[in-house]
């Protein structure tokens, strides 16, 4: 499914705004909502198959040679393969949600959206691993952790007070979503790693550019 094209108008994940988004930008939101519930309920599927799998390895490892570990072994692969493009689309679909709500604002999100992609208001200021992740999701580009650090510093402040060595904080959680599949590691022209969100290769934030150029046609 494309969410750039037109979604069904039953069961909106919009609020209603009055001089807000116009309609097409609902409908892509309308139709990436869908998709991110349709993906995250394929993800859970599959990382409980996979848990199940791996219990079954385990299982026959312990009575039997390597010919019967073979059809377990390759239905693990299968499924690593399947979650790793889940985790891509997923990426992906949350990068168009942000991408359009930076433009337009929160306010055309509805509760469940603000949820699933990390900008729901509490009243606090957000938590560290979201703070990564955000930046991450909003940069479309591969960050250092120290890049990251900054980003934080320039959006949230407050965030980074809480800990004595920030640049290891982040290195541990930007490591950590490389574990979740958000994130993926790369190594710079500099020679350095660096971590970016983990999407398919031709998306890329949607800008206020790209929503201008559409609205020409």
């Amino acid at each position: 499914m494309d969410v750039g094209k037109t979604g069904t108008n039953g069961g909106s994940g919009l609020r209603s705004v009055s001089g807000g988004a116009d309609p097409h930008v609902q409908e892509v939101l309308k139709s990436a909502h869908d998709e991110l519930r349709s993906l995250l309920k394929q993800r859970a599927e599959i990382m409980k198959r996979i848990g199940t799998v791996k219990q079954t390895i385990v299982g026959l490892a312990n009575m039997f040679g390597d010919e019967v570990l073979k059809s377990a072994h390759d239905e693990l692969r299968s499924l690593l393969k399947q979650r790793a493009e889940i985790m891509k689309r997923i990426g992906t679909v949350k990068q168009t949600i942000v991408g359009l709500a930076n433009m337009f604002g929160d306010e055309v999100l509805n509760e469940e959206l603000l949820e699933l992609v990390d900008r729901k208001s509490n009243g606090r200021q957000p938590g560290f691993t979201k703070a990564c992740r955000m930046v991450l999701m909003e940069a479309g580009r591969p960050l250092g952790a120290r890049e990251v650090c900054e980003h934080i510093q320039e959006k949230v402040p407050p965030v980074l007070l809480r800990h004595k060595d920030p640049l290891a904080s982040v290195t541990t959680v930007l490591n950590r979503l490389v574990d979740y599949g958000e994130a993926r590691t790369v190594v710079k022209e500099n020679g350095r790693r660096a971590w970016q969100w983990v999407s398919e290769p031709s998306n890329a934030p949607v800008s206020q550019t790209q929503h201008e150029n559409r609205a020409s046609f």
